[in-house]
């Protein structure tokens, strides 16, 4: 089966009616990612259909992470018991609408998908300490209407600065709404000292959402042992280093620090963890 020369079909399970959700791999704390990749574990989601990436990507240059090298993908996984699509992808260079139109393409055709769930993160200066909210954008009142009750933060107020592209995120929903397919993007606060490592808090928070939305049922005893982790992590380094505990407490505060201040909490941070792990 096929769906133009950019998209290739392993297998359409018979879904009645189902929900996707998308992920990217450049999340500030790996949210996008780590997200998808939880729920294909968790449901078991096997790969069902890839978008090629060659007319999407720049294959001069391929990522090298931890000695290996990494070829851009974008592919689809079914978790058939629960009706869910998930898409991870790195986000395309080139040729975004065709690439969007593609994901919802397969999406609606092969997988009969009703409801899409666009992840994202936004960096803040917030402390770690403060709690996670998570900021949603709907493609329309009757879709807020009909998740109002699950805690979103429903009054984010962005316009795309003028002369610039939309986000990939924002881009979407407006090709969602223009098929009436119901959709919601999710913004979930990351604190900029956590933007480059894994912010499990943060995961936690969009996964909870998903969870309740989609009746998964998900047992996430694995990913509150890695938040206590973290935060345990993230105590022992203030107290080993005044300075950083003077700076989180600062943010605490809601008080601002200077450029060289937060780049030297990053620094610190980012090797403390580094260092743990």
């Amino acid at each position: 089966m096929s769906l133009g020369d950019s998209v290739r079909i392993y297998r359409a399970p018979e879904f009645r009616q189902s929900s996707l959700v998308l992920g990217w791999s450049e999340d500030a704390g790996g949210v996008g990612w780590k997200v998808t990749e939880y729920l294909n574990r968790k449901l078991k989601g096997q790969e069902v259909a890839e978008i090629d990436p060659e007319d999407f990507f720049s294959l001069g240059g391929v990522a090298v992470r931890n000695d290996l090298a990494r070829f851009p993908e974008s592919k689809f996984y079914a978790c058939q018991t629960h009706e869910l699509v998930v898409f991870r992808s790195d986000p395309p260079r080139a040729e975004w609408y065709r690439f969007l139109n593609s994901i919802l393409d397969v999406a609606e055709r092969h997988y009969r998908v009703k409801e899409l769930c666009i992840l994202g993160a936004m960096v803040t200066v917030s402390a770690h300490t403060t709690p996670r909210q998570l900021f949603a954008v709907f493609d329309s009142a009757e879709t807020k209407g009909s998740l109002s009750q699950y805690g979103l933060v429903a009054d984010m107020d962005y316009q795309t600065p003028p002369g610039q592209r939309p986000t990939l995120n924002s881009f979407l929903l407006w090709i969602a709404k223009g098929r009436n397919l119901r959709a919601v993007s999710l913004w979930v606060p990351i604190p900029f000292y956590l933007a480059r490592v894994e912010d499990s808090q943060a995961q936690k928070k969009v996964l909870s959402f998903l969870d309740e939305r989609l009746n998964l049922r998900i047992d996430f005893s694995d990913l509150n042992h890695e938040i206590r982790e973290q935060n345990e992590k993230l105590a022992q380094a203030r107290s080993l280093s005044p300075q950083i505990d003077d700076y989180i407490h600062r943010l605490e505060s809601n008080l601002m620090l200077s450029d060289e201040e937060n780049g030297e909490l990053i620094r610190k941070i980012e090797s403390s963890l580094e260092e743990r792990n």
